[in-house]
């Protein structure tokens, strides 16, 4: 009997039918070797060839189409169902992939700094008074020699005027020092005369030694007086200097009174109103600030100090005035780190001719610079981070799997920085999932870029 799928559909029916049939001819043979209910000898039925063949056949066309019926739509659906698995199996091996290169030559930092006024001093009292005008008030921009503030120092007008006394008292005592040293000089040029002829009536021998030793030495106490009369005129003189001097500190100190602006700016602070009393250098009258450049000071790390220059470019940002960026530029750095940090400082100016940056600000900054030695940069997605470290799934020759070990550097979000474990030109997979193991083989999809 051919073995048939029982389950398909009219396969039941026609083995029934074939079965029946098979019955009926083993009845016909045996009723042909048997006898009749008479005891004469019955008649034997014996089919013909034809009629053999006919079954036979009949019975063949039945199995076959129950084969056609049957097995042929089930084994379609099996190499369906195959295909579609092996279909799915190749799907799970193409992989995207991508090749290591190192990023560009320009290196990026954003930080965070403050913005500062570029020259920012306090004004404070020079001459103790009271303040009896003040000119400018918060928010007022200045010019240099700019009038700010009046004080009010009466005591200061009665000390010009002490000191314009004692100058003219010095100025009188260099006159009199100065007509003492002439009459000791002309007392000195007449004992010098009187001590010349004595020598000379002595060497003649009209006179005796002792009254011409005693003109000699009237006229070597005369010429001792004179160079004393010279010294006190000196003196008399450095008395007068010393007057002009103090006359010109208080005629300096007069000028405070009027307190002006030491350059262009905006005042930022004022803190008297008028009728404060003020002391010399303790009390703050203003502040003054230059906001036409701006410095911003950044704390830039260990790994990156080595990137920044002084005069490469910067972008400042901040957060009220969104959409708008403002160029700068590396005034100077500190050149050595913070011990405490392990950071480099660095100053940034930025101009700011319209004003629209105010000292205090909060900001960020991006410094742009190039790198002698660029890092690989890989996806962000391509990295697999597991319990033994942080891996990529490089495709070797043959097109197999290896789970690299790799260091990780700076990150940029989308992408990131390798610095070891990889080489330029690998390729790697772009987004390897979970189902990448080590030694499996793949299907290489080059990423369309």
């Amino acid at each position: 009997m051919r073995r048939t799928e029982p389950d398909q559909p009219g396969m039941s029916d026609l083995l029934r039918e074939n079965e029946d049939l098979k019955r009926q001819i083993h009845e016909l043979k045996t009723a042909g070797n048997g006898a009749s209910p008479g005891g004469l000898p019955a008649r034997v039925w014996r089919p013909s060839a034809i009629s053999i063949w006919a079954i036979f056949l009949t019975a063949t066309a039945l199995v076959l189409v129950a084969f056609v019926s049957g097995y042929v739509p089930l084994k379609k659906k099996r190499d369906l169902i195959a295909g579609e698995a092996k279909e799915q199996e190749r799907a799970l091996q193409r992989v995207e992939v991508i090749q290591v290169a190192p990023s560009s030559g320009a290196s990026v930092i954003e930080l965070p700094g403050s913005i500062q006024a570029i020259t920012e001093a306090p004004i404070l009292a020079r001459a103790d008074g009271y303040l009896q005008r003040r000119i400018v008030d918060i928010g007022d921009r200045v010019r240099t020699g700019q009038p700010l503030a009046e004080i009010d120092a009466p005591e200061m007008d009665q000390q010009i005027r002490q000191a314009k006394a004692a100058l003219q008292q010095s100025q009188a005592a260099v006159e009199q020092a100065a007509a003492n040293y002439e009459r000791g000089q002309v007392d000195e040029d007449l004992a010098k005369v009187t001590a010349q002829r004595w020598s000379a009536l002595l060497a003649k021998g009209v006179v005796s030694r002792q009254e011409n030793d005693r003109y000699q030495s009237e006229y070597h106490a005369l010429t001792s007086a004179t160079k004393a009369l010279q010294k006190a005129l000196a003196a008399q003189q450095s008395n007068v200097a010393a007057a002009e001097a103090n006359l010109a500190r208080l005629d300096q100190m007069q000028s405070y009174r009027l307190v002006k602006a030491p350059f262009d700016g905006v005042i930022t602070l004022r803190n008297v109103d008028v009728g404060a009393l003020v002391n010399t250098g303790n009390t703050l009258l203003f502040r003054i600030a230059q906001i036409d450049t701006l410095r911003t000071y950044l704390n830039v790390p260990q790994a990156n100090a080595s990137e920044v220059q002084v005069g490469e470019p910067a972008r400042l940002t901040v957060s009220n005035l969104p959409g708008r960026q403002f160029a700068g530029v590396v005034a100077r750095t500190a050149s050595a780190l913070d011990p405490a940090t392990r950071t480099l400082l660095v100053e940034v100016r930025v101009p700011n001719p319209n004003r629209a940056l105010l000292p205090g600000m909060y900001a960020r900054v991006a410094l742009t610079g190039a790198r002698a030695n660029a890092p690989l940069r890989i996806p962000s997605d391509a990295l697999i981070a597991r319990g033994e470290g942080t891996e990529v799934a490089v495709v070797r020759d043959g097109h197999t799997v290896h789970l690299q070990k790799i260091e990780v550097g700076r990150d940029y979000g989308d992408n990131l920085e390798v610095v070891g474990g990889l080489s330029e030109g690998q390729t790697i997979i772009a987004n390897p999932g979970d189902v990448v193991r080590e030694g499996l083989q793949v299907q290489p999809v080059p990423v369309a870029r």
